[in-house]
């Protein structure tokens, strides 16, 4: 259970990042870096989906790190179309280490939705071209890798890929089209928007499964 919350920031390239931990009552099992939705359309650490996301990944043992990203609440820097994004995310991550070792040293989950699956995959990307710890779940929640890629993209086969059937935002098709790309499966959850609405327990519960085998 969700024991405590606290606020924490981190040093970015661009100047701070203001983050939420949440933290489970017991001995942490490992971690998860949660990644939120685009940040010039209201996307910020306290998103539905990723509280959901985050709240699973605690009930799972996991300390649950939502940082906001550039440009939002009071994270310092302006949006800039995932690299920059990126590139404070692998900052983050060496400092977490830092901060939290008994979470670092165990499992790590790294959970993107929306826009902040191409931030979750390029980071995952980087860090295995450069022969860094990789995390042992990419989870990818109404993908739009696509469309803020500035890299080269290679995830791992066990990467979980679900998509909403209705997704006004980011079409299946495009979902399909990059899991095609990478030859990943995709959980299509029937008539689910992109924001996952009235879903997200569906969403949890599959989250829940997959946080098994981590």
């Amino acid at each position: 259970m969700l024991v405590r919350t606290q606020k924490m920031s981190f040093d970015g390239l661009a100047g701070a990042i203001e983050c939420i931990i949440d933290l489970p009552g017991d001995t942490p099992r490992g971690w998860a870096l949660v990644l939120h939705p685009h940040s010039l359309h209201g996307g910020s650490r306290d998103n539905k989906v990723v509280t959901t996301i985050a709240r699973a990944c605690v009930q799972h043992g996991l300390v649950a790190v939502r940082p906001n990203f550039r440009g939002v609440g009071e994270s310092a820097g302006e949006f800039d179309a995932a690299v920059g994004e990126t590139g404070d995310m692998a900052q983050l991550v060496g400092q977490f280490e830092e901060a939290f070792p008994q979470a670092a040293g165990g499992k790590w989950v790294l959970a993107g939705f929306s826009f902040g699956t191409s931030v979750a995959a390029q980071l995952y990307s980087a860090r295995a071209e450069q022969n860094l710890t990789v995390p042992d779940a990419l989870l990818l929640f109404g993908s739009a890798v696509e469309r803020f890629r500035f890299r080269d993209i290679a995830v791992p086969e066990h990467t979980m890929l679900v998509h909403g059937e209705a997704d006004e935002v980011v079409p299946l098709s495009e979902a399909m089209d990059f899991a095609r790309a990478h030859e990943l499966p995709v959980v299509v959850v029937p008539d689910a928007s992109h924001f996952f609405h009235g879903k997200l327990l569906t969403l949890k519960n599959l989250l829940q499964q997959r946080l098994l085998a981590v």
